[in-house]
């Protein structure tokens, strides 16, 4: 479910995407990267099991950008610009969580 919405919010914008993605590309990589980095420092910091350590990581790095997407298209029209940034924040937080769940896969 959450990859269709944000197929349907990339698709409906793509030439706003490519019109902007310079001008987020950068902050949404930086915001997800931090919040990766804060969940795994703070399972590390409360010596949580890697188990543990690993879900705090992927579950404040993935934020919800599908509901960004479902409010930005309910109250706020779709607006394009947010509803750009929203899309390519999920596109990312599938990349990104995907990725970090399978290198983990294969170390455990």
């Amino acid at each position: 479910i959450f990859a269709a919405f944000v197929v349907i919010a990339f698709t409906g914008n793509f030439e706003l995407f490519t019109k902007y993605i310079s001008l987020i590309f950068l902050w949404v990589l930086a915001h997800n990267f931090v919040a990766l980095g804060s969940g795994f420092i703070t399972g590390k910091l409360f010596k949580l099991p890697l188990a543990d350590v690993k879900t705090i990581t992927i579950e404040t790095g993935i934020q919800n950008s599908g509901l960004g997407l479902v409010l930005i298209f309910t109250y706020f029209d779709g607006l394009g610009g947010m509803a750009i940034i929203t899309a390519w924040w999920g596109i990312w937080h599938l990349i990104s969580g995907m990725t970090i769940a399978s290198l983990w896969k294969s170390k455990t």
